[in-house]
């Protein structure tokens, strides 16, 4: 029986997350997928299929995403929330209901990343343009603009009235033709869509509609470029450099700092260093953090980070502020309950609260600086022992 699933670009990450199910769980398995978007539609069509239990009873509070096309001769794309249901159970398809008279609505779903989704939408809107506006208007907006509309409004245009069938006819079909490739790739049948799209051209080609085949192929082109390369799962923070400190010690002997640091959210270990604390007598964390935090500053050659983040709670915060003086932001986390203390807030902020990717990020930042400080540490140790 499966507990739970969910997308991870860190696995070992991601299972730390849920600690509390690593007593239940007797297997963590994964599959691989060559791009983000894949790992978005698969997660939801496996969540669909198998209900994990996990995923109903932490969902309790949110609703689940849907992308919901309506069907008429120019459908609409728009995203939706399931209807609230008194089970549990997640709907595996849930209802089509009319939106007017001849309009019903399909759906696709459901999603658990509301962001993410918004992503891969954006992205395969430049390659399958949709149709959003609530009415049609009576003029191109800017969506025709940008290409990303097949502009049923152009029907309403002086031009067009006068050629209205032949207009209407290529804007109906390239409408309905978008809709029906996005909810394609949007149910995991991405070589479907792709065969579907070769065999359109090639029959455009072989009645000699150059210009349509040659689209048709951009198409293809597209689609493989986004699938396999647009980023959804963004980090947020727009911190390139940051550095994350930790203190080792026995009783305040062989005392250690670690800094680590991450560039573009990923370890940096040429840039990691290493120090040995001076100060002795009474173990005394935040004394030794300030020690650390003024050695490492004194390095003018070591480029200044964007985030600082220390190990411990509000008095280690104050007492790097007091070192740092404004010059670069700071953060700490605190082991016992993950929460995060920064500047501007007087409340720490739980970790689990924040986005998935800073949630990962700080994780796995905190993390390695306490493995770098302790294995300093064990060093000074082994190497104290040999010496007697």
């Amino acid at each position: 029986n499966l507990l739970y699933i969910g997308k991870a670009v860190n696995i070992k990450e991601r299972v730390k997350q849920h600690r509390e199910l690593i007593n239940l769980a007797t297997k963590a398995g994964y599959i691989k997928t060559d791009s983000e978007i894949e790992a978005l539609i698969l997660e939801a069509n496996l969540i669909k299929t198998y209900q994990p239990k996990y995923n109903v009873v932490w969902r309790d509070d949110k609703n689940y995403f849907y992308v919901a096309a309506t069907r008429e001769a120019f459908p609409k794309i728009f995203l939706t929330h399931q209807p609230k249901l008194k089970s549990k159970k997640i709907p595996s398809s849930p209802p089509s209901f009319s939106l007017r008279e001849n309009s019903v609505i399909d759906y696709v779903g459901p999603f658990v990343d509301g962001k993410a989704l918004k992503q891969t939408l954006k992205v395969l809107r430049k390659v399958f343009p949709y149709r959003s506006c609530n009415k049609i208007p009576k003029h191109p907006c800017l969506w025709y603009q940008l290409n990303l509309c097949p502009a049923p409004c152009l029907l309403r245009s002086t031009l067009a009235k006068q050629i209205y069938w032949f207009t209407k006819s290529i804007i109906e079909r390239e409408s309905k033709k978008n809709t029906k490739n996005l909810l394609k790739i949007l149910r995991g049948k991405k070589s479907q869509a792709i065969i579907d799209l070769k065999k359109e051209m090639k029959k455009a080609s072989k009645s000699e509609d150059y210009e349509r085949a040659a689209k048709i192929r951009d198409q293809i082109r597209s689609l493989e470029k986004v699938i396999y390369h647009a980023k959804i799962f963004q980090p947020e923070w727009n911190f390139k450099r940051i550095e994350a400190y930790d203190i080792s010690n026995i009783q305040g002997k062989m005392a250690t700092g670690s800094m680590v640091v991450f560039t573009d959210g990923q370890p940096d270990k040429s840039q990691y260093r290493k120090f040995k604390i001076k100060i002795a007598g009474k173990p005394n964390d935040t004394a030794m953090l300030k020690e650390v935090l003024k050695r490492r500053l004194k390095h003018k050659e070591w480029p200044l980070s964007d985030l600082i983040l220390i190990d411990g709670g509000r008095a280690q915060l104050n007492a790097a502020k007091a070192v740092v003086k404004n010059k670069i932001k700071v953060m700490a986390i605190a082991k016992k309950r993950n929460e995060l203390y920064m500047e501007e807030k007087e409340k720490p902020v739980l970790l689990k609260k924040l986005p998935r990717e800073v949630f990962n990020l700080i994780l796995q930042l905190r993390d390695e600086a306490h493995r770098f400080a302790i294995s300093y540490h064990r060093k000074l140790r082994e190497k104290d022992l040999l010496e007697k």
